[in-house]
């Protein structure tokens, strides 16, 4: 790579950076005002290195998301734009309304935090296909993935998909952030920690509406991954990585920032490691699954059948 363009590149990642933050602020006007009156635990980091490695992290992972896939122009904007509004906004929010509505998030809040993503969604990702796609950088990797198959076979990995995230969602709920006595406290259930089972069993008979909700955010989740896995010109294990990023990296990095709305630091750092742990692993299963046919379970897990002669 010669200096002209490793000038170039730095200049785009500049700008591209800038907008960002310009973006994200303009985004965040829309709470502005509407915030509870509660001191904020300080963040992982000091807030102007956390803000700045949020920033970073989610203006690489956007860069990476178009430069990775062979479409380009309006397909390309519509469907990432809509993609990422609804995994960074539209999906975390959803939580947001079923889990915090009665703790630090209030009617008139709510509906803002939906507002709030909109300009980075659907301004600054359209802008960035814009400037990256002055140029196209050719991939040494040949696409892979199609999400074409069979409507049966569609129907039953995605019925798996479904099942999968709720023992995901459910093991990493109980098993890392619900170790925490001061998460528990937050969420209404102070005291001694109840073994798996029983735990389970109280949920079912208490929030009965709680597992059918995270299915259907299993399906949401997966319909933000498809755009991706069927424009990625990057092989399946790539692919797996960048949807895997996808669902972790825009949620998570706001988390090392101090936030009213989840004011104790040990809390933002529990659901910080339960959503790597879930939702990495979550966004490579969908790849795994959907990037190509599988014609039977071998198939799906890699093992080669042995022909008998006779």
């Amino acid at each position: 790579m010669n200096i002209k363009l490793i000038l170039i590149w730095t200049g785009r990642i500049v700008l591209l950076l800038s907008l960002f933050f310009i973006l994200f602020v303009i985004g965040s006007m829309a709470v502005s005002g509407v915030l509870p009156d509660i001191e904020s635990e300080p963040g992982l980091v000091p807030d102007n290195i956390g803000f700045l490695i949020f920033g970073i992290l989610n203006t690489i992972l956007i860069i990476a998301l178009i430069l990775s896939s062979r479409w380009h122009g309006w397909k390309l904007v519509l469907t990432l734009a809509f993609a990422y509004y609804g995994a960074v906004t539209f999906l975390p929010q959803i939580e947001t309304w079923y889990f915090m509505s009665n703790i630090t998030v209030s009617s008139k809040l709510l509906p803002r935090l939906f507002i709030m993503g909109l300009p980075v969604a659907f301004i600054y990702v359209p802008l960035t296909v814009l400037i990256l796609r002055k140029r196209r950088m050719n991939s040494i990797i040949e696409h892979t993935a199609t999400v074409k198959m069979p409507v049966k076979q569609l129907l039953f990995k995605l019925l798996g998909i479904a099942l999968l995230y709720i023992v995901l969602y459910w093991g990493a709920g109980y098993y890392i952030a619900w170790q925490n006595p001061d998460l528990r406290s937050f969420y209404g259930s102070p005291g001694a920690i109840l073994p798996f089972w029983e735990h389970t069993t109280n949920t079912l008979r208490l929030d009965s509406g709680l597992m059918p909700f995270q299915a259907l955010r299993g399906m949401l989740w997966t319909l933000c991954a498809i755009p991706i896995i069927s424009g990625s010109k990057v092989n399946a294990w790539w692919t797996a990585i960048l949807v895997g990023l996808f669902f972790t990296i825009p949620q998570i990095s706001g988390l090392i920032l101090k936030n009213p709305l989840m004011p104790i630091a040990s809390v933002r750092l529990s659901h910080m490691i339960e959503g790597i742990a879930s939702n990495f692993v979550f966004g490579m299963i969908i790849v795994w699954l959907l990037h190509r046919e599988h014609n039977s379970l071998k198939n799906l897990f890699g093992i080669k059948e042995i022909k008998k002669y006779s």
